[in-house]
């Protein structure tokens, strides 16, 4: 697999952010070789020693991986525990037929023999080319050669470990406390193209040692994940092995909390959303060959859910993107994004602004339009698209990115 080697994205942070310690979790990379010509590492694993509450959002696609089935399953499990979570890039395991189920066999036995543990208590997830099986053994070696290394988590070799198309690595994080305990979150993610929700196109891991029962790390992942990772978007496009999980391990103490809506996780909420949606966005910020973040607010909608509709209309537009890529307020192709969305829309009420410049009011260009003011307001590395549907009281964000010449060049070499 190629491709593995890309510029920096020009919106990618300006370095790896410093992290927490999480209690309960310990990891390490190691390279399986499935990158032709480069020694870099392809496998994450990660060993939770006293086990974890488990929670996560896969994708809806119909042909989706191997990997995924196997964590639906084993979220389902009468017991369920995490005590593992294998990775691998450059391989996505899916569309593999009988060859995928039985490198996940051989994975979780090598799992379970390391650990000693239950085959459900090992999560795993792949990502990379489609179609292509692996010889069954070829992750479960990996594992066994890594697994003496374990140890205290170097977040970034673990978010590297994951990249595919991604031009930098990703990670969030973020302290709080429940019961005057310090509790910490550090989530990774990988993601670049492929993306659109349905839950959004990448993987993803959080980890925290908060005290939280499975039920209540599977209902707060949900929750946020649709505030977060399904309100991005990049090329439309749904990947077959879309992942989003949530570990809690419970090593800061305290008793188990098992209502995701108890008082006391308070903190834990609102930080948990935070450092999913600086995810999320990092995620559209390293979209193939992006050069802009587009945040596109809808407001006036027949409800929340229409307002994202129209919203996802826009950001997956590629006539809009393409204009954004070059600093064109072409502000017309906002009206026909949202007139295609198949949501009620009154045209003689709709109103568009481009940052603060109104360009249309009234189902018409705006009496004070100013072009050069509207060039400029999409002409940054952050460009703010605002509609008024002029019909309700709905209201959605959604981000995207530009389209460019270099999202044609990276997916056009994504398999040489």
């Amino acid at each position: 697999m190629g491709v593995t080697n890309l510029p920096v994205s020009p919106l990618a942070p300006k370095s790896f952010p410093e992290l927490p310690e999480v209690g309960g979790v310990e990891l390490t990379t190691f390279a399986l070789g499935l990158y032709s010509g480069t020694s870099r590492d392809d496998l994450l694993v990660v060993h939770f020693p006293n086990g974890a509450a488990p929670g996560g959002v896969f994708t809806t696609s119909s042909t989706r991986s191997a990997d995924v089935d196997w964590c639906r399953s084993a979220l389902k499990s009468s017991e369920v525990r995490a005590r593992a979570l294998v990775v691998n890039a450059g391989n996505s395991n899916a569309f593999t037929g009988q060859a995928g189920i039985e490198k996940n066999r051989a994975t979780t036995a090598a799992v379970v023999g390391l650990a000693g543990c239950l085959d459900t208590n090992v999560f795993l997830a792949a990502t990379g080319v489609i179609g292509e099986p692996l010889p069954p053994t070829r992750v479960a070696d990996g594992v066994r050669a890594a697994w003496p290394a374990l140890g205290m988590p170097n977040w970034e070799k673990a978010a590297n470990a994951i990249r595919t198309t991604d031009t930098f690595a990703k990670a969030s994080g973020a302290t709080t406390e429940i019961e005057g305990r310090a509790v910490n979150i550090v989530g990774i993610a990988k993601g670049s193209g492929m993306i659109a929700p349905n839950m959004a196109t990448t993987l993803n891991y959080v980890f925290t040692d908060a005290p939280l029962s499975a039920k209540a790390a599977q209902a707060l992942i949900a929750r946020y994940c649709d505030l977060t990772y399904n309100c991005i978007t990049v090329d439309s496009d749904t990947s077959t092995s879309d992942t989003l999980m949530l570990f809690a391990t419970g090593a800061s103490g305290g008793e188990t909390i098992y209502d995701p809506d108890d008082p006391r996780l308070e903190g834990l909420r609102t930080k948990l959303h935070a450092v999913l949606k600086d995810l999320a966005l990092q995620i559209v910020r390293d979209g193939e060959g992006a050069r802009r973040l587009i945040e596109i607010n809808v407001i006036g909608a027949a409800d929340d859910h229409a307002a994202r509709v129209i919203g996802a209309s826009i950001a997956n537009s590629p006539l809009v993107k393409t204009a954004m890529a070059a600093g064109d307020a072409n502000w017309g192709r906002i009206v026909m994004a949202v007139g295609k969305s198949g949501e009620v829309v009154e045209r003689d009420s709709l109103a568009i602004w481009f940052g603060d410049h109104q360009v249309a009011k009234d189902g018409a260009r705006a009496p004070d339009y100013s072009e050069a003011k509207a060039s400029q307001a999409v002409s940054g590395e952050l460009v703010r698209v605002r509609v008024d549907a002029g019909v309700g009281d709905g209201q959605a964000t959604v981000w995207t990115c530009d389209l460019t010449e270099g999202y044609v060049k990276i997916n056009g070499a994504y398999r040489s």
